[in-house]
């Protein structure tokens, strides 16, 4: 018996283009209420797998005839073997290819615009995970900003493109995610920048990522100028992008602002943060486009499945920057915090250098949705 798969590109498609799906997700309840596949058109029902091993006649009359139904578990197996038993009741549904880690995985690339010259800036969005990085290319050289540890995709793209690798930059020390700029750093050649105020425990090489640098990419430039921005790390530190974007970091995102406390240091940098967001951007354009290395629910995405909107607006209408008291503000960043990261310690430790875990323990590390924001 054979039941068709459906990869994790698939589904992103359908989340971004916002078509139905009907999702029979068999983990464990509580895996299911801390993290699953979002979208506006999708349907859940939840029904732990142990609870199908006698059959799933008691399921199919739940499941819709009209749209596309996919079973999703952590790795696969469980679904195959649901999917299997519903084709025997004669019910038509898919598995998710990989399960859960390979949707935690996936990255969409998405043109976000064109550069001065002919350039083109690229958002890479892991829709499973809510973290962004990007790719700036201009006349056959690239910068890559806050990459995953998925490397292939940005090398691969690079390629396609015919562009060369140059210069690879993280925005600051990451702790929900791996980072793996050091790595596409080491297979290309390029640079590597890293903020030198997270980087005191790094036990690795790397460029100094500090004000008033900038850096040229082929006829593009990034600029890297009078934009420390600390508050989510203490090394934190935005960039503007061809007078036109305004990467973030985890500063700023489009619906949140960024959590102070992943290095155990709230109270301290409750105050950075503050002045980075009310006075470091207040005084930056209104047009600029904010990029930001992370989004938290999936309104946030544009049609396009972007995720990127103009710091006029922001200003406007993200609530974390529209607080007037200052206690007010520090009772929100330090007293109203989502839960920490999955293994952020030992992230942070592997992005630092210290431990080097192996593919399938890095994934585990992750496991989970983006944590890096207060609302």
């Amino acid at each position: 018996m054979t039941v068709k798969a459906m990869t994790a590109k698939e589904v992103a498609r359908k989340v971004i283009e916002n078509q139905p799906l009907f999702i029979l997700d068999v983990r464990n309840g509580d895996a299911f209420a801390d993290w699953k596949i979002e979208g506006g058109n999708i349907q859940y029902l939840n029904t732990p797998y142990f609870d199908l091993l006698d059959g799933v006649e008691e399921v199919v009359s739940e499941l819709p005839k009209d749209r596309d139904i996919l079973v999703v578990c952590a790795k696969e197996g469980s679904s195959v073997m649901v999917a299997e038993m519903l084709d025997e009741e004669g019910v038509d549904a898919a598995y998710l290819e990989g399960g859960m880690k390979a949707w935690s995985e996936h990255l969409e690339p998405v043109k976000v615009g064109d550069l001065k010259n002919g350039g083109e800036l690229y958002q890479f969005v892991r829709i499973g995970k809510g973290c962004l990085s990007y790719m700036a290319i201009s006349d056959g050289e690239a910068a890559i900003i806050d990459a995953t540890r998925m490397t292939d995709i940005f090398l691969d793209f690079a390629q396609e493109k015919g562009a060369k690798i140059k210069h690879v930059f993280d925005t600051h020390l990451h702790a929900d995610h791996i980072s793996g700029g050091r790595q596409i750093a080491e297979a290309t050649g390029a640079t590597y920048y890293l903020p030198p105020a997270d980087a005191e425990e790094v036990v690795f090489d790397y460029a100094e990522l500090v004000n008033g640098l900038e850096v040229a990419i082929g006829d593009a430039k990034i600029e890297i100028e009078a934009l420390y921005s600390p508050g989510h790390t203490i090394g934190s530190t935005s960039f503007i992008v061809d007078d036109q974007y305004l990467m973030t970091g985890d500063i700023l995102f489009i619906d949140s602002i960024g959590r102070p406390d992943l290095a155990g240091l709230a109270e301290d940098w409750v105050g950075d943060l503050r002045e980075s967001l009310y006075s470091r951007y207040a005084e930056l354009a209104d047009e600029l486009v904010v990029l930001p290395a992370h989004f938290m629910i999936m309104d946030e995405l544009n049609e396009d499945g972007s995720v990127a909107k103009k710091l006029g607006d922001l200003f406007k209408e993200n609530h974390g920057l529209n607080i007037e008291d200052e206690q007010e503000f520090r009772d929100m960043v330090t007293k109203n915090l989502p839960p920490q990261p999955n293994a952020y310690q030992d992230i942070r430790k592997t992005n630092m250098g210290k431990i080097t875990p192996d593919e399938e323990v890095q994934r585990e590390m992750e496991i989970g949705p983006n944590r890096c924001a207060v609302r």
